[in-house]
């Protein structure tokens, strides 16, 4: 017999060999209220169809938590296809991206049109038919040999590119009756899982729409996000003609010898794209509503430091002045910073700044008068006067960057007309399938822990820990007003995943296994190997990449 200790209840059961995690799961009492829909097995995520052939430390996990949504969306995909296949033979199905809350689909039938609202409405009572059936998810563990046979058979072009780039000798996919597809995470056990999902017609596609997340009980709203679309769309037209859709198609690419150009081309379209902002910015400068601000915030991760400095440079060669102020000088002393229920500080709430202090310095900054500026001691957790002074003069222009810059509340008394907004995001815009979305957050996660790791300030367990407060700090302070920006900035950079591979991989590799962080990394170090590693030499110093990297020509 088996020792099974469950952390959700602290307790401990026997079980014969080979008894599954789903036969235990009603076993142990505790308290459920959202389904559970997958478990940590010695710290790494399963299905709930896992059988247990040792003594092992397992935690169920619901639909609330990060990896329990994750397991949930995946199946949630599996079903859309299944659904697809099955009333449109011949179809083709693309998750673009995820988008207004959920993910946005193109799906083309046989004779290569769209869908229609009735097409639509089809696809959606097939999706209702199969939960209803609660139809099992199949798993199935082979050699990747023969998965790649069964992807050729069906034509799945993309799954077959990604599989041969992949060193692995086994490779598991799954199967929803006859329907074959891969994942490269686990899934719920059977489509009776699935009871809270929509369908929305949505531009040119549709969205998949997913549970709310604080309440995953209940459909989350669908939110129009014209602008974040339309950088969405950008990078997919720029992938579409390179030819370049895939992680498969990269990694052949890669080995092709194409990573000088592949870095070359990713550098000029990132110089670009800030050139004509800063040059719009310079237009409004000379207009008639004179623009003498520009806000610049993104969430953690997002490259904010070095797009200010690189944005400053092209501004100098408009002929204008940057002058640079930041909202986290004006921090509240330490002991006055806002506090979570447990006591801990809540560093990323609006109210850590002390934004009436600060919108009346901006103010008479804009009205040409010279102000003294704190400077944010870090270590002592106190607002000083170090001398700093702002003032602004003919021909130069104010940047104010932060988390917090495209709140309303920041510059409320400020006219809109002086202000320019920039949202900076690292939307990622190559898919390791065509079912499988690579998840942006967790370009910005590598990029944290390396960066961290890098200087000396967390490791690697720290950085895991405290992704998901950062999260769900950004989800309420950050994201809502990205929408109100004037434009906006990805940072993602085409083969970045290939280029942090090799820096993340011992990184995440010194994550001990006994502690709960164990689990994110042996995810992080999964999903890097399907890309091709790539040596960072020929990054230039100039480079986004550099501020998470090391190696920039910029001083931080």
């Amino acid at each position: 017999m088996l020792s099974i200790y469950c952390k959700n209840t602290g307790t401990t059961r026997k079980y014969p060999e080979g008894t599954s995690l789903l036969q235990m799961l009603g076993d142990f009492e505790f308290e459920k209220p959202y389904p559970i829909v997958s478990a940590k097995v010695n710290n790494v995520s399963q299905g709930l169809k896992f059988k247990v052939y040792k003594s092992k430390d397992i935690e169920f996990i619901s639909i609330k938590e990060y990896s329990g949504r994750r397991v949930y969306c995946r199946s949630l995909c599996f079903l859309l296809y299944k659904a697809a296949v099955d009333v449109f033979p011949g179809c083709q199905l693309y998750m673009e991206y995820p988008i207004s809350g959920g993910y946005f689909f193109h799906l083309y039938k046989a004779d290569d049109s769209l869908l229609d609202d009735n097409d639509l409405a089809t696809l959606e009572a097939r999706m209702k038919e199969i939960v209803a059936e609660d139809m099992p998810f199949h798993r199935y563990d082979v050699q990747t040999d023969k998965v790649l046979k069964i992807f050729q058979e069906f034509g799945y072009e993309d799954k077959v590119k990604l599989l041969e780039t992949n060193e692995e000798v086994y490779m598991d996919y799954y199967k929803l009756g006859e329907t074959p597809d891969y994942y490269y995470g686990r899934l719920v056990p059977s489509t009776g899982y699935l009871k809270v999902w929509g369908v929305q017609k949505y531009k040119t596609g549709f969205l998949l729409l997913l549970p709310d997340r604080d309440n995953p009980d209940k459909l989350g709203p669908a939110i129009d996000q014209p602008k974040t679309f339309e950088m969405f769309n950008e990078n997919l037209r720029w992938n579409i003609i390179m030819r370049l859709n895939t992680v498969g198609d990269v990694n052949i690419a890669l080995r092709d010898g194409q990573a000088s150009e592949l870095i070359q081309v990713a550098e000029a379209l990132q110089e670009k794209k800030i050139i004509q902002i800063a040059e719009e910015i310079d237009r409004r400068y000379r207009g008639e509503n004179k623009v003498r601000m520009v806000l610049i915030t993104g969430p953690s991760s997002s490259g904010k430091t070095t797009f200010c400095k690189k944005l400053s440079v092209q501004l100098k060669a408009c002929g204008l002045r940057p002058i640079s102020v930041s909202t986290d000088d004006y921090f509240v002393n330490r002991e006055d910073t806002p506090r979570f229920p447990d006591g801990s500080f809540d560093f990323d709430n609006f109210d850590t700044v002390d934004h009436a202090m600060m919108q009346k310095d901006l103010i008479k900054v804009l009205e040409g008068q010279e102000v003294s500026v704190p400077e944010y001691n870090f270590v002592t957790g106190l607002r000083e006067y170090n001398g700093k002074t702002l003032k602004l003069s003919e021909g130069s222009i104010l940047l104010v960057e932060g988390i917090h810059a495209l709140n309303p509340a920041l510059t409320s008394s400020i006219q809109d007309s002086c202000k320019f907004k920039i949202f900076i995001n690292t939307l990622t815009s190559t898919a390791l399938d065509y079912h499988n979305w690579i998840p942006t957050s967790d370009n910005r996660l590598l990029r944290r822990i390396v960066r961290d790791y890098n200087k000396g300030a967390f490791t690697a367990r720290q950085s895991i820990s405290q992704w998901p407060m950062v999260r769900a700090a950004e989800e309420k302070w950050i994201y809502p007003f990205q929408e109100n920006a004037d434009a906006m900035f990805n940072s993602a950079y085409l083969i970045e995943f290939a280029v942090l591979r090799n820096h993340a991989e011992p990184i995440l590799a010194s994550v001990p296994k006994n502690c709960p962080e164990y689990s994110e990394a042996h995810r992080l170090l999964k999903f890097i190997h399907y890309f091709t590693p790539v040596s960072d030499r020929e990054i230039p110093p100039t480079s986004m990449l550099r501020e998470f990297l090391g190696g920039s020509s910029f001083t931080y």
